[in-house]
């Protein structure tokens, strides 16, 4: 254990920015071959961190102030954190960009909203973005500043754009007993996806891998449209399918945020990932975990 932590204390520094959920999968893929620092701004999230095997900092992405002492810390960056909730601006990735390294390595998991409603539209990573929300031009705004941070100090920028990240611990099921209603088979929207694993283990190919300044779809090989997905995790855990609605009458039912979601349709091709990026689905799709679940090994 010793000569362990000596191997690690001598090892390349890594910075994860915005460690939730996929941020805690991601630091034991890692651990062994850096030094991982992960900046939280909640004081009570110290000790989990610290549990996970991260050096964890304390700092907020909306206080530039705080940020200063990060400034040359890690060589390696994962940028997890969310945009704001308000704005066309990526104000906190601003920030960011302002004590990132010179010639460092970035991975940004940005979001496939960026394209907009695509119409069923199956397409790889040439399309131009077109995003038709707020939440969506946030994430463009942070793509840009962050490929201007690269190009101005010869940083290595990979962007991953990731559809609805879904786990055991991370599927619809509320929804489904609430009874929230999906739209009618004819005006439904394709949806993509990505196992919250799956995701971890490609932002560290992407650290290793990635190219400079290269867009990568990172979504699994599922081809489902929503309503179908929702049909599948109820068939799973024998929940009453949820109810079919036309558009007009689903904004009665849902919230904004919601709504934005299934106004959106698009198919994403990840063979670029793949071949990349050497990505070896555990759950090719999400019909994989919920047969998993269905049968759990004995």
């Amino acid at each position: 254990m010793k000569n362990k932590q000596l191997n690690v204390l001598g090892s390349p520094r890594l910075l994860i920015i915005g460690c939730g959920d996929v941020g805690l999968r991601l630091i034991p893929l890692l651990r062994t071959r850096f030094r991982v620092f992960a900046l939280t701004s909640q004081p009570e999230r110290l000790s989990e961190l610290r549990s996970a095997g991260a050096i964890p900092l304390l700092g907020n992405l909306d206080n530039p102030e705080s940020l200063h002492r990060l400034k040359g810390l890690a060589e390696l960056v994962v940028h997890l954190a969310p945009p704001p909730a308000q704005g066309a601006l990526d104000q906190r990735t601003r920030n960011l960009a302002a004590i990132l390294p010179r010639h460092g390595r970035l991975v940004y998991v940005s979001t496939t909203g960026v394209y907009g409603d695509c119409k069923g539209a199956y397409f790889d990573e040439t399309r131009p973005v077109a995003p038709v929300n707020a939440r969506a031009q946030r994430r463009v705004d942070a793509e840009q500043v962050l490929r201007r941070w690269a190009r101005r100090n010869g940083g290595r920028l990979s962007i991953l754009r990731v559809p609805g990240i879904y786990a055991a611990e991370r599927l619809p099921l509320e929804r489904l007993r609430l009874g929230t209603p999906a739209l009618l088979a004819t005006e439904d929207v394709y949806t993509n996806h990505i196992h919250a694993d799956d995701l971890a283990q490609i932002i560290a190919l992407a650290l290793f891998r990635g190219q400079p300044l290269r867009v990568y779809h990172t979504v699994d090989d599922s081809n489902l449209k929503m309503g179908e997905y929702f049909d599948q995790v109820a068939a799973t855990f024998k929940l009453p399918t949820p109810p079919r609605v036309p558009r007009a009458e689903l904004a009665n039912h849902v919230s904004p945020m919601l709504l934005s979601f299934m106004s959106e349709s698009r198919r994403l091709a990840n063979d670029r990932m793949k071949i990349e990026l050497g990505v070896r689905l555990r759950w090719p799709a999400v019909s994989d975990l919920l047969a998993s679940l269905a049968s759990p090994p004995t």
